[in-house]
């Protein structure tokens, strides 16, 4: 089982290497699966705007460990920047650290400075450590020049947005995993008439999830466009 120490986050139970798509990542899908089976890279720093898969990659990654029953934790800092950088202590001891947002605690001295030697540890040790960001590691607000520099110790990789008709698949497949049939037309209108931001997307396919197994109805376009209505 993943173990997530000292916090207590759930991760997706659809935040997989298998359901992420996208061409243009499968070189660092690749290198990522290779890490979590004990290859030679150790420090990942992925970056990208809100929405491009950042936060299911490093779930992903968990996922992977904890299938290995081997010890992780996912760091969300959106969520647990204001619990202050102390959580940071011990999490050299798992396996896998995956640290997300670090844009949330740019300009925070003591955050900085904790996780300026979590990496240090880290690097002392054995595990593998994943950091996101919103912007490249000479892009971001971090005051601590040395921080900045360890960000880019290891493999730096941006990821893209994903295409319309990648975004389509994505819904199209989720959609098939839970039993729902949504076809390209309809999936395309809902990019066509709805914000294509994934997360975004995922929340309205849960919308609909709702209204058709409520209603007992098929997911055509005329009954997308009277429930989001």
């Amino acid at each position: 089982m993943t173990q997530q120490l000292p916090l207590s986050i759930a991760l997706a139970d659809d935040a997989t290497f298998s359901n992420f798509v996208g061409e243009s990542h499968h070189q660092l899908t690749t290198l990522l699966q290779q890490a979590m089976q004990g290859g030679p890279e150790r420090f990942f720093y992925l970056w990208g705007k809100a929405g491009v898969g950042k936060s299911h990659l490093l779930q992903a990654c968990c996922q992977a460990i904890g299938a290995q029953h081997k010890t992780a934790c996912y760091l969300p800092l959106s969520e647990y920047a204001m619990m202050g950088p102390g959580i940071t202590e011990g999490l050299d001891a798992m396996q896998l650290i995956a640290i997300d947002d670090i844009e949330r605690i740019a300009g925070n001295a003591e955050w900085e400075e904790a996780l300026f030697h979590l990496y240090n540890r880290v690097r002392e040790g054995s595990s593998l450590l994943i950091v996101s960001g919103d912007a490249a590691p000479s892009s971001l607000s971090i005051r601590l020049p040395d921080l900045r520099s360890r960000l880019a110790w290891g493999l730096v990789f941006q990821i893209q947005e994903l295409s319309d008709l990648e975004k389509s698949e994505v819904l199209m497949a989720r959609a098939k995993a839970r039993g729902l049939e949504l076809s390209e037309p309809v999936a395309l209108y809902l990019l066509n008439h709805c914000s294509r931001h994934m997360s975004d997307l995922m929340a309205m396919l849960d919308r609909l999830d709702f209204a058709s197994l409520s209603e007992q109805r098929r997911l055509t376009i005329p009954f997308v466009k009277a429930t989001l209505l």
